[in-house]
């Protein structure tokens, strides 16, 4: 099956250079989404020409914005699978093909979306990664439960950014809200179309000049307004789906 990297980026001219130079190490297809960066982003990303496909824009839109610009242009592109990234240096991009090798193969295969668990034990959500900062930590946590209220299943890490996507069986990326918010939502929009969620275990890393754009309370609001609209969309058509899915794929 073939894969491409996506990473958006956005005021990471610090590791933006070197993310990219060792993703492409390990995957030769790498997109890099800049969402709007007014530090010198653009500047570390111009010697590598065209050996990356690059997406530019002058207003920052957010990470979900940058997550769908990028994820359409791999699907337009015909790949498979797109590995998403940060630029900030938490994820190693050697672990890719972690997340590679563990996409189901032979036959026809699942639709699966692997996910890469900040957690080192992924059936013990309370071992918690060293250094995560606090606000991250309630936020996980907080969307960890809602998710598995919303769909019936339990992930240890809801929130890494670091995951596999099946780009054929992805849900409309053009409903992708604008922020952090959107990678809960592709999870729960997978989920309800039956897609497989597998997490794997990944390292992590939290350097104290990580720049980091998360705003733990007005991104957990936004959240907290997602999750209750989810939560409603759960009983009226969330459910509904997994159950037909499930009847007819047995019945199959």
């Amino acid at each position: 099956m073939s894969f491409c990297t996506v990473i958006p980026t956005y005021n990471n001219a610090r590791t933006v250079a070197d993310i990219v130079r060792r993703t492409m190490a390990v995957c030769k297809d790498v997109i890099v989404v800049n969402d709007g960066s007014t530090d010198s982003t653009m500047h570390e990303l111009q010697p590598f020409g065209d050996t990356i496909t690059l997406i530019s824009y002058s207003r920052n839109r957010g990470k979900g914005y940058a997550l769908r610009r990028g994820l359409e242009a791999a699907r337009k592109a015909g790949f498979h699978y797109a590995v998403t990234i940060d630029s900030d240096g938490q994820h190693s991009p050697e672990e890719i093909p972690t997340l590679i090798d563990a996409l189901p193969s032979g036959g026809t295969p699942r639709p699966t979306l692997i996910v890469g668990s900040r957690w080192q034990d992924v059936g013990n959500a309370d071992n918690l990664p060293q250094g995560m900062p606090a606000g991250n930590t309630f936020a996980n946590r907080f969307s960890n439960f809602w998710f598995h209220v919303q769909t019936g299943r339990r992930l240890p890490d809801t929130q890494t950014g670091f995951r596999a996507y099946p780009l054929r069986h992805l849900p409309c990326l053009s409903l992708l809200t604008y922020r952090y918010e959107s990678e809960l939502e592709l999870l729960v929009l997978s989920a309800w179309r039956g897609v497989n969620i597998k997490p794997v275990p990944v390292s992590v890393s939290y350097p104290d000049d990580r720049v980091s754009h998360f705003r733990p309370f007005r991104d957990f609001f936004r959240i907290s307004l997602l999750n209750t609209l989810f939560c409603l969309l759960a009983i009226v058509y969330g459910y509904p789906r997994m159950i037909i899915t499930k009847l007819l794929t047995h019945n199959s």
